[in-house]
């Protein structure tokens, strides 16, 4: 077996997508910072992320039946940096925030987001695996113009058209 630091050494340097993922399990809502969602199945729509035990919103997080998974773009890293900072009341800006009519919080300037019934909990080592049903999404017209943003290596970086080649390009390569 490898040890703790090599394993994380390892993931720090795979990219992943930055998502801000909100709940209130009663009173008191709760929101952090994730790059660990993925989406599991699109029929019926599964997603999944998980999450520190040792988190200060994961014993809340536990309680929810509920979340809303926002999927953040480079013009949120201030949330991203938001949901991932300790110590702070992270709904305190009332203005940027609002309930649905189901109760959850949602960040209404991002602009995808999924709200999720949790299918079931799974302790996993030091984590938390959260595995949702997607039952109402968000996704605004202008989404797709909006520069991506992942976190690798413990940076936080911006994603954009230029950086990658297209599947059609790299298929139409393969092919010739």
């Amino acid at each position: 077996m490898i040890t703790p630091e090599e394993f994380k050494s390892a993931f720090r340097l795979h990219p992943a997508g930055v998502a801000l993922i909100t709940a209130d399990p009663g009173g008191s809502p709760v929101a952090l910072t994730a790059s660990s969602v993925s989406a599991v199945s699109a029929d019926p729509p599964l997603a999944m992320f998980s999450v520190s035990a040792l988190s200060s919103s994961a014993r809340n997080l536990r309680k929810a039946d509920s979340v809303v998974i926002h999927l953040l773009s480079a013009d949120n890293l201030d949330l991203a940096l938001l949901g991932a900072a300790s110590g702070v009341d992270r709904f305190a800006d009332e203005s940027r925030w609002h309930r649905l009519p189901t109760g959850e919080p949602v960040f209404e300037e991002v602009k995808t987001w999924m709200r999720a019934d949790i299918l079931h909990r799974v302790d996993a080592g030091g984590s938390n695996v959260f595995v949702v049903t997607i039952v109402e999404s968000r996704v605004a017209p202008d989404a797709a113009m909006c520069e991506g943003l992942v976190y690798r290596n413990r940076t936080w970086h911006r994603v954009d058209d230029s950086t990658v080649t297209s599947m059609p390009e790299l298929i139409g390569a393969s092919a010739g």
